[in-house]
């Protein structure tokens, strides 16, 4: 008797504040609300009005101009991007140079990611552990991460340098360490190397959560019809975790295109110069508009980095129809 007494109480004390609600107009959704959600989205549009597209849009009106930043800009037309494509050979040279970056660094972070994410997911023990030594590097400094590998790839004082002198001198072996930081064919290699260190726990924690998403039944499945654990990594996991796949590829590309902290800190001399062999195109149009003054030929690069980044962009868009599985299909 006393519990339905207290449960009717409730119910009526729910009536009323529910009446008292609707009296208020609380709780309830009037077309002409949708002005004040409006007013809440003013100050992030104002923001990304500001800061964001109009910078943009001043950057290819500037693309047009050549401007030291102290006179006033002078209207060169298309002069900008013709000196970027006939006159202006190490234009080239650094478009070659972050190629190599893209194709060598988002396949071999991938790879590895992936290989340290099915390590972790079989089931070993400190599952926790492993995932916080290998994610360490990611948030990290990469000012401080890149010092660090300058001087562990110094080939005078470096400790892997050391390593291989002191191999070469117990066996008697002509060996000799790369001068990974000098020598334009291992410049690129070392800047590579830092990469996939300083990022691949990222992939790998991004896997992780893939495949920790692929629902166990398939493999038990997979197991009873008598499939190795080859097959099973190839026609159920690699399939199941394709749509993680592109989205790694498709941000380690533009990763890989925006590369600027890894060459410039690791193989630049003690007057900041930097080879011509490790340049990349983020570098170069920072040297254009900081240190040449041509704000106008660095607005151009800027351009022609953004119009190669959304071909490539639009042609792996196209190309996951072949390749990416989702669950809803």
């Amino acid at each position: 008797m006393g519990q339905s007494t207290a449960i009717t109480s409730a119910g009526d004390k729910r009536t009323r504040l529910s009446a008292f609600k609707h009296r208020l107009g609380i709780g309830r959704w009037r077309a002409d609300q949708q002005n004040e959600g409006y007013l809440f989205l003013i100050p992030s549009f104002v923001g990304f009005l500001l800061f964001v597209l109009t910078p943009i849009i001043g950057s290819l009106i500037l693309s047009f101009h050549r401007w030291d930043l102290l006179t006033p800009p002078e209207f060169v037309g298309i002069r900008n991007y013709i000196e970027l494509a006939d006159t202006d050979p190490l234009f080239g040279q650094v478009l070659l140079n972050t190629f190599f970056y893209m194709i060598t660094i988002a396949p071999l972070q991938l790879l590895l990611g992936f290989f340290l994410a099915v390590i972790l997911d079989s089931g070993i023990r400190g599952l926790r552990w492993y995932r916080l030594i290998y994610f360490m590097p990611v948030v990290t400094n990469a000012v401080a991460a890149a010092l660090v590998f300058q001087f562990l790839l110094n080939r005078d004082i470096g400790v892997l340098a050391a390593w291989v002198w002191s191999f070469a001198e117990a066996t008697g072996l002509p060996v000799q360490p790369p001068d990974w930081l000098n020598d334009p064919r291992w410049a690129k290699p070392g800047v590579v190397l830092f990469t996939l260190w300083k990022n691949v726990g990222f992939t790998m924690v991004i896997y992780l959560a893939g495949l920790q998403a692929v629902p166990r039944v398939l493999y038990e499945a997979a197991k009873v019809d008598g499939a190795s654990a080859w097959q099973r990594l190839r026609h159920i996991t690699v399939p199941m975790v394709s749509a993680t796949t592109f989205f790694l590829l498709v941000i380690q590309m533009l990763g890989a295109f925006q590369i600027f902290v890894e060459p410039f800190v690791m193989t630049s001399n003690t007057q900041g110069q930097l080879p011509k062999a490790s340049l990349s195109i983020v570098i170069y149009l920072y040297q254009n508009a900081f240190q040449f003054q041509r704000m106008g030929k660095a607005s151009a690069i800027a351009w022609v980095l953004f119009a190669i980044v959304l071909v490539l962009t639009f042609f792996q868009l196209r190309l996951q129809r072949r390749w990416v599985h989702y669950e809803t299909e």
